[in-house]
């Protein structure tokens, strides 16, 4: 029988928001309030219609996490657009798999940590903003790298890539932390993808094409 858990406590909400949608939500919500009692009725519905779409980006789901042995999850939810062998790059040392997960503007944004460990350090870097289906947004655009010492003792690293209009980058975790598998990190907001570089040694469990789920979907297990 599969084994499942919880990473987090569960939400209080039938609908939870992520935090950082809280200003934009209400911002909009009250520019609403202000067009409706002005008497704008288009304007009004336009501004309700764009409150209720701020609040399906930030949506923050609850997840019941896979709990067997040695396996990964995803970080993100989206389609996994890219599965290779990479022998050199700058987020991993020797030869890596590395798997990237596009997450458009209707996909739930919230990170999640794909394996249990400590988080040894986080390297951000400024950068350009094209369109994160594009295999050189992994290097180019503005990132976030996550380094990750798995509780086995392997590396991992999760780099969370800007896309074309994602202007904003959040991690709450920092250098010393302990982690678990499935817990909320972090969020992107607005497109963006999501990279993962694992060792080798791993039996991939996603291709191309495949969408998964932050915290539920598995990408891989050791063996």
């Amino acid at each position: 029988m599969d084994k499942f858990t919880r990473s987090d406590l569960p939400s209080r909400t039938a609908f939870p928001i992520a935090s950082a949608g809280y200003v934009l939500i209400i911002g909009a919500a009250f520019a609403t309030l202000v067009l409706a009692l002005l008497g704008f009725a288009t304007l009004s519905l336009i501004g309700l219609a764009i409150t209720f779409c701020i609040c399906g980006f930030f949506r923050d789901p609850d997840r019941i996490i896979p709990d067997e042995e040695g396996i990964v999850v995803s970080p993100a939810d989206g389609k996994v657009i890219s599965t290779e062998n990479v022998p050199n790059s700058p987020f991993f040392s020797g030869q890596t798999l590395k798997i990237s997960i596009f997450m458009s503007v209707f996909n739930v944004h919230v990170n999640r940590i794909p394996y249990d460990g400590r988080v040894k350090e986080l390297d951000y870097h400024p950068g350009k903003f094209f369109s994160a289906n594009l295999e050189k947004a992994s290097q180019e655009n503005e990132h976030n790298a996550v380094f990750i010492e798995m509780n086995n003792t392997k590396p991992l690293c999760v780099v969370q890539v800007a896309g074309l209009i994602a202007r904003r980058i959040i991690c709450k975790i920092q250098p010393g932390d302990h982690v678990i598998r499935g817990q909320r990190f972090g969020l992107i907001c607005f497109g963006s993808r999501l990279d993962v570089y694992l060792p080798t040694d791993i039996k991939l469990g996603v291709a191309v094409g495949d969408k998964v789920k932050a915290g539920a979907s598995i990408l891989g297990q050791f063996v």
